[in-house]
């Protein structure tokens, strides 16, 4: 005998499974877009004499790709005009950089050089003050209704009038309510999906803005970009560009061999020295970190402040033990530092872990020009310092030296990465300066960004700490 309530429990499981299917939404995964740069300048940050942005790294697709060379047709992806880049320092915005164009630098030989971004320095807006609260002079008083808020009833005439007018209206009401309009109360339910039809109109123009989208990638809506300045910036870019005739050079970006007609002297015939532009490496460069990301997100600080001066006194001291070890094992067995990267050191997973031998007691030798800072470089992660500081003297006699330590369970300082170099030996082995700490993957964990530079060529890195092991997550090309 068949079960007659068989069919109403399927039923019931496919309406059910329907409409459960008709309300689920899955949210589409974000895709990260985001390019980290330093940013290099003279003078004064606000009105530098002259300035540069290297592109250091792209994260895009999931990985993290050579700014300096993504998508270089010619101009990079990460250096587009109209491309925006915020300052920062351990993750908080401090100025922007609006790219006006870019330039490939070569060398005297012809051999290297390196793309660089050209822009203009912003300061970040100050927060509007808020109206000035002030206690009032005239105290609010409270006065009584005289209302107990108690519900009252009537008597009983007017009860029963109610009820029977009530009587009425409730039989009215429940017979319209019997049967429904189905179109007046499905209207009403704020709940009922609905779907959108085509329109005439939208079918006979939909196939031509497909192909508009195929023949122009930039009209493209999922085509990846980078924070871009608004379009009344762009416009004024343009006007300011042409009035001053460099409106050539910012035409490079889009097609290098594309002429130009203009009065005087082609800009893009001007050398690399006419440039009023950052050259070489002077003594008085800055850098600082830049991050330009398609999506604006919530600033993160990773500093991390010191409780009491005597904390501070208790970090340098080890973090100068471990400086001294490192200096005292230098030279007397194979060199532990930060040699430049290769592509034949990376990993099947791009990654150099660094090894470091076991220090001693430290002898003594005197530091100069120390600089400790200390971050947390994730949501309740542990402490990371970074020690650097460097040897009186000149030639092999000159030594840089530069500690990354983490902290334990315990609250101990554990080496997580050191590197030790002398002025006579930088094309062997680079000084490696720390530069800041940037989240460089928007995945709320900061990795230490560092430069290694040579005698006559550098290189930027990125590093991430966990667990005091130092990892390397990608390498830029040199820049010489």
């Amino acid at each position: 005998m068949k079960n007659p309530w068989l069919g109403v429990v399927l039923s019931s499981v496919v309406v059910t499974s329907s409409g459960w299917g008709q309300m689920h939404k899955v949210a589409k995964p974000q895709e990260v877009v985001r390019a980290v740069g330093v940013y290099e300048w003279t003078g004064d940050m606000a009105k530098p004499t002259a300035s540069r942005l290297i592109p250091v790294s792209l994260a895009i697709n999931g990985s993290l790709q050579d700014a300096g060379e993504y998508l270089a047709r010619p101009v990079p992806f990460a250096l587009e005009t109209g491309n925006v880049y915020e300052l920062e320092k351990a993750g908080i915005s401090d100025g922007e950089i609006d790219l006006e164009f870019a330039r490939k630098i070569q060398t005297a030989d012809g051999d290297g050089g390196g793309w660089f971004g050209y822009g203009k320095f912003k300061a970040v807006a100050a927060a509007k003050k808020g109206p000035v609260l002030r206690a009032s002079k005239t105290l609010p008083v409270i006065v009584s209704s005289g209302d107990d808020s108690r519900p009252h009833f009537g008597k009983a005439g007017g009860t029963a009038a109610s009820a029977g007018g009530t009587k009425d209206a409730g039989t009215k009401d429940a017979g319209t309510a019997a049967k429904p309009d189905a179109g007046t109360t499905t209207a009403d339910d704020a709940d009922r999906p609905t779907m959108k039809r085509r329109t005439p109109d939208t079918e006979s123009t939909t196939p031509s803005t497909a192909s508009a989208t195929e023949n122009n990638p930039e009209d493209d809506p999922d085509r990846p970009t980078l924070k871009r300045r608004s379009p009344e910036e762009a416009k004024k870019a343009k006007a300011e560009a042409e009035t001053s005739g460099t409106g050539a050079v910012e035409s490079l970006n889009n097609d290098p061999d594309r002429p130009n007609l203009h009065y005087g002297r082609p800009t893009g015939a001007l050398t690399e020295t006419e440039l009023p532009k950052l050259v070489g490496m002077p003594v008085n460069l800055h850098q600082m970190v830049a991050v330009s990301d398609a999506v604006d997100r919530d600033p993160h600080d990773f500093t991390r402040p010191w409780e009491s001066a005597a904390e501070r006194a208790a970090v340098l001291q080890k973090m100068e033990t471990m400086a001294q070890a490192a200096l005292a094992g230098y030279g007397t067995a194979a060199p532990v530092a930060a040699a430049p990267i290769s592509a034949s050191q990376k990993t099947v997973h791009g990654r150099v872990r660094h090894k470091t031998a076991a220090y001693t007691a430290p002898p003594g030798v005197a530091l100069l020009d120390e600089q400790l800072n200390g971050y947390t470089l994730s949501y309740g992660g542990a402490p990371t310092y970074i020690f650097a500081a460097h040897t009186a003297g000149t030639g092999a006699a000159l030594r840089y030296v530069l500690v990354v330590a983490q902290a334990d369970d315990l609250g101990e300082l554990k080496r997580a990465l050191q590197s030790v170099t002398d002025e006579a030996h930088l094309d062997r082995t680079p000084e490696m300066k720390f530069v800041d700490v940037v989240d460089a993957d928007a995945s709320n964990r900061a990795s230490l960004l560092f430069e290694l530079r040579a005698q006559s060529s550098r290189q930027f890195v990125l590093y991430r700490v966990i667990a005091a092991e130092a990892q390397l997550i990608f390498a830029g090309g040199p820049i010489q």
